[in-house]
C-alpha cells in the first residue's frame, strides 16, 4: 500500500500563488506517473497536470503557463506550483500516483487539499 499526504491548500486572493505538495510513503515499488487532479463543487474531477518518472509533463489548457508540476524522486514527492490564481481555480486538489511492479500498476489517491481563490 502507498499512502499519499497532500499539503499546501489555502485561501488566497486572485493573482496570488500557492504551492501544493504530495508525499508518497509505504510499500512503494516504482512510482511512474504522478498526477494532480482537482474537483470543484458540482463538477467532475479533472486532470490538472501530470509528470512521468522521466520528467515529461503535461497540463490542462486552463492552467498552462500558470501552473508548474515537478517531482523529487528521491523523496517520492510531487509538487504543484500555482501562480496567477483565478477564482475558477477554486477546488479540492487531489494527488494521484501509479505505483508499478512486475505484477502491474496500482492507483493511489490522496485525501485532497482545498484551494480557495477569492476575487
Amino acid at each position: 500500500q502507498v499512502q499519499l499526504v497532500e499539503s499546501g491548500g489555502d485561501l488566497v486572493q486572485a493573482g496570488g500563488s500557492l504551492r501544493l505538495s504530495c508525499a508518497a510513503s509505504g510499500s512503494i515499488f516504482s512510482i511512474n506517473v504522478m498526477n494532480w487532479y482537482r474537483q470543484a463543487t458540482g463538477k467532475q474531477r479533472e486532470l490538472v497536470a501530470f509528470i512521468t518518472s522521466s520528467g515529461r509533463t503535461n497540463y490542462a489548457d486552463s492552467v498552462k503557463g500558470r501552473f508548474t508540476i515537478s517531482r523529487d524522486n528521491a523523496k517520492n514527492t510531487v509538487y504543484l506550483q500555482m501562480n496567477t490564481l483565478k477564482p475558477e481555480d477554486t477546488a479540492v486538489y487531489y494527488c494521484n500516483v501509479k505505483d508499478c511492479s512486475l505484477n502491474g500498476c496500482s492507483d493511489y489517491w490522496g485525501q485532497g487539499t482545498q484551494v480557495l481563490v477569492s476575487s
